[in-house]
């Protein structure tokens, strides 16, 4: 993670976007008033779809026990998609 002045992200926005995307890093502006992440916008819905999943009781149970199963070796038994996609 690099971070960079919020004056120097103001005159290089293009290449700051182009170095996030390409190095799949993030990039952090730092001003006065605080600081704001720069990062890949498939990798910020990657990381809300996760928080959703475990926010979710029920998607997290399962989570948890499919970990459990493939430690123990086990393989799961097969489900519909209606069943794993029950929330969409």
């Amino acid at each position: 993670m690099i971070s960079v002045s919020v004056e120097k992200a103001a005159r290089t926005l293009p290449q700051l976007i182009r170095d996030t995307l390409k190095d799949c890093e993030e990039t952090v502006i730092v001003s006065d008033s605080g600081s704001v992440v720069l990062l890949d916008q498939a990798e910020w819905e990657n990381m809300q779809e996760t928080l959703r999943l475990l926010c979710d009781r029920k998607s997290l149970t399962a989570l948890i026990e499919g970990h459990k199963n493939r430690d123990r070796g086990s393989r799961p038994d097969a489900i519909s998609p209606g069943e794993a996609f029950y929330d969409l």
